[in-house]
């Protein structure tokens, strides 16, 4: 019984968390967002739509961390950023059904990818580095 209550609660939390960050996509595109909004949007989005995780599911517990903390605090920080009114209007547009479509699809799998060749030309200068001192 303690179990099932348990899942229903973390579905209900992941269908909320669902909701807001289609609400946070359509805050990314509405024109009275504020710039610097726009930016931590589109980074909160492309990580939350992203298949590849900060940290990978595979570590015992600090795997889920980026999933259970640093995605809950991006949105939340998020949703300070945008004017009330335009998020009000973006979370009563979020229930309707919608696809990630079009080029902003684009600059999403954009940001992912430049930041993932960050990381890989950054360990490999660091690998070299380490390797070229022996």
């Amino acid at each position: 019984m303690v179990a099932k209550s348990l899942f229903n609660k973390t579905k209900s939390w992941s269908g909320r968390l669902k909701s807001e960050v289609q609400a946070l996509y359509l805050a990314f595109r509405h024109p009275d967002t504020p710039v610097f909004a726009k930016v931590w949007i589109g980074c909160v989005v492309a990580y939350a739509i992203s298949p590849i995780d900060l940290i990978p599911d595979f570590i015992p517990v600090i795997g889920y961390l980026d999933d259970l903390v640093l995605l809950p605090l991006g949105i939340w920080l998020a949703i300070k950023m945008i004017p009330p009114d335009v998020l009000t209007e973006c979370r009563s547009n979020a229930a309707k059904p919608m696809e990630y479509a079009g080029p902003i699809k684009w600059v999403f799998v954009l940001i992912i990818s430049v930041f993932w060749i960050g990381i890989i030309l950054s360990l490999s200068v660091i690998i070299w580095k380490l390797c070229s001192r022996q």
